[in-house]
């Protein structure tokens, strides 16, 4: 790990308004641990009877991660308006998934009571043990790197916002998230995404308008064309360009830590709201990281003016000159936000692979009366374990390049790889177990070749999930489909008493 703190003055009244912040998320797992945690249902999707609101918020933060506070305004920063595409990509992919692919998983998950995708994949495709194996090592490898990212980019953060080593940045966000996500798991986990989701829209909207209001919304134009009108162009990148900025969106169906969300909402109609309220949401957040981007770059003209010459080091940097100490911190804490919002619900997602897939499933599989505090208990320690890992990842010599390997194909790997199969099984009869395991291998493999040989013509998530559907529809056609499919597709339609056992 790079142990390097960055200069930064960060004063008492930001310091004190971001330890606000801090206590506010431990008070969230404080109540979330008396609430709903006694059985796996309650601690991996609390007891599906999350609200509207709740969901819409949580799967929007846990998507975005600091990719949006840090990645995109750098983005936006460098290639000036064109950054506006990937946030067009992923808002109109995940509007279709609130609508139309959600209420389907969320209906057949409900009856058949299951509580992970790899659960959904055993009930809808059968496949025995094979299949399960499969997407839990793929889930838990690429989640567990996913944390560590997060992890590495909050000491990143604490590093350039006060000044304090990577190592000390990385401890207090991983203390942080293991904190909330262990006393009350998936609860404090989604009550605490809503409450960093009006951080980060709050952050991303305010810190825009104090700047533009500031430069004035003509000059800072004008500023910006003198720079490179190209800046103003969201054309610029060129058709290709737009097509891959565009396809980062095909991402979001494979994502487990979002796709879990839609299974938690306590009634399949109430994701139609949740879609009102994550797109709007999704808008409001993508727009202002893109101006953020925009005026951050009338105000520094060149990345050599920021701190470490990192573009992903602009929305801090900028909280901090324009904003008072007060205000700066809780904006600030939108960037952590981001991170924690991500790490949590990685976090979560790995340790249900870990407890009810392997261990409940393959390990226990023939003990019956397991008690489901005691698997509340193992589902704790293995939290604990795992957040020991991410973080201990971070100082294994040579093992930070394959985090870093790992979360560079995660998003397009993962997306790749379980977003075709996931929406074939939802909406076409003849997917079997064999066409989904050969779509995962197919799209996971597809990514990461094109990456290392064609990924300068076209993002590899876009031919990755292409390979992955036609393997997935050639492999179905040769082989024989699960028993009761016609059943099965009925149980995702839904119909009448639609209601009825949602709670299971």
């Amino acid at each position: 790990m790079n142990d390097t703190a960055v200069s930064v003055d960060a004063n008492w009244a930001v310091i004190a308004s971001f330890g606000l912040y801090l206590l506010l998320l431990v008070g969230i797992a404080l109540y979330a641990a008396g609430s709903r945690s006694g059985s796996m249902t309650d601690f991996f999707l609390g007891g599906r009877a999350m609200k509207h609101f709740v969901v819409a918020m949580s799967a929007v933060t846990s998507g975005r991660s600091g990719w949006l506070v840090l990645g995109v305004t750098g983005l936006a920063f460098v290639d000036g308006a064109a950054a506006v595409w990937s946030v067009v990509g992923y808002t109109t992919v995940e509007l279709f998934l609130f609508l139309f692919a959600a209420p389907r998983l969320r209906r057949f998950t409900g009856r058949m009571k299951d509580i992970t995708l790899p659960d959904f994949f055993a009930s809808r495709l059968g496949g025995g043990q094979g299949l399960r194996v499969l997407i839990v090592t793929v889930i838990v490898l690429f989640m567990t790197a996913y944390v560590s990212s997060q992890f590495a980019a909050g000491g990143k953060a604490f590093a350039g916002t006060f000044g304090v080593t990577d190592t000390t940045g990385v401890w207090i966000t991983a203390g942080v998230v293991l904190v909330y996500t262990l006393l009350g798991g998936y609860v404090a986990v989604a009550l605490s995404d809503a409450v960093q989701a009006i951080f980060m829209i709050v952050g991303l909207v305010v810190l825009p308008v104090v700047v533009v209001a500031s430069l004035g919304w003509g000059p800072m134009f004008d500023t910006l064309r003198a720079l490179d009108p190209a800046l103003l162009d969201p054309y610029a990148i060129g058709f290709g360009g737009i097509i891959a900025a565009v396809g980062i969106g095909l991402g979001s169906p494979g994502q487990p830590h979002i796709v879990v969300r839609y299974m938690s909402i306590d009634d399949p109609r109430s994701l139609r709201p949740a879609a009102l309220w994550g797109t709007v949401w999704n808008v409001l957040m993508g727009w202002g990281a893109v101006f953020i981007g925009l005026s951050g770059r009338a105000v520094y003209g060149d990345i050599d003016a920021l701190p470490g010459a990192d573009s992903e080091q602009l929305f801090p940097f900028l909280a901090n000159a324009y904003l008072p100490g007060i205000v700066a911190g809780l904006l600030i804490a939108a960037v952590f936000a981001a991170i924690m919002s991500s790490a949590d619900s990685q976090l979560l997602v790995a340790t249900s692979g870990v407890v009810r897939d392997i261990y409940q499933r393959l390990v226990k599989k023939d003990a019956d009366d397991l008690n489901p505090r005691h698997l509340v208990r193992v589902s704790r320690a293995v939290v604990l374990v795992l957040c020991l890992l991410a973080v201990g990842l971070l100082y294994v010599p040579g093992m930070e390049d394959l985090v870093f390997w790992l979360v560079l194909f995660a998003w397009a790997g993962l997306g790749a790889a379980f977003g075709p199969p996931l929406l074939l099984a939802l909406f076409w009869r003849g997917t079997t177990a064999a066409g989904a395991a050969a779509g995962i291998i197919a799209g996971a493999v597809v990514t990461v070749v094109w990456y290392y040989t064609l990924s300068d013509y076209l993002y590899e998530l876009i031919p990755g999930s292409i390979a992955s559907t036609l393997a997935v529809l050639a492999v179905s056609a040769m082989t024989r489909g699960p028993e009761g499919a016609d059943r099965m597709m009925s149980l995702l339609k839904g119909g009448s008493g639609e209601r009825e056992d949602v709670h299971g």
